[in-house]
């Protein structure tokens, strides 16, 4: 299972290695566009 770190650190890679929209990064990822945009604002969920 991929801890909350890594998902952050997989998101930070997807847009700034990628190019991906956030959309496309949440697809991969398989999570919603918000919880990737509270990810990208530094907000956690714990």
């Amino acid at each position: 299972m991929i801890d909350l770190e890594q998902i952050g650190q997989l998101i930070k890679q997807g847009r700034r290695e990628k190019g991906l929209t956030q959309q496309q990064l949440a697809d991969r990822l398989g999570v919603t566009n918000k919880a990737v945009s509270k990810w990208e604002l530094g907000d956690s969920f714990s």
